[in-house]
């Protein structure tokens, strides 16, 4: 299982948003993708990483423009620090003007 997972929920339309595009960073090294499935949930990276901070990508401009809609934000990034723990979710509620994220279990 991944170190990092994420579930991203469509809160205009209240269901998960399947199909958006995910990066794990460290820095400037990629360290894994993923495409959100049909619960909108995906797993990215290994399965541990060592201390630090990471950033998840989403690419939320692409995924509403292959719906049609308008955003004001072309991705969303979450950068969050890893200090050891087994596990770490970090969910996205999604708009076309706004999000919002936290530390999830």
């Amino acid at each position: 299982m991944s170190h990092v997972t994420t579930h991203v929920l469509d809160s205009v339309h209240g269901r998960p948003a399947a199909g958006v595009h995910v990066r794990l960073l460290h820095g400037t090294e990629e360290l894994g993708t993923g495409v959100t499935d049909a619960d909108g949930r995906v797993a990215v990276g290994p399965d541990r990483l060592q201390p630090g901070t990471y950033q998840l990508v989403f690419a939320t401009g692409e995924w509403f423009a292959d719906r049609g809609i308008a955003t004001f934000y072309p991705e969303v990034r979450i950068a969050f620090g890893i200090d050891g723990d087994p596990h770490y979710h970090v969910p996205l509620l999604l708009s076309p003007f706004g999000y919002s994220t936290y530390r999830g279990s």
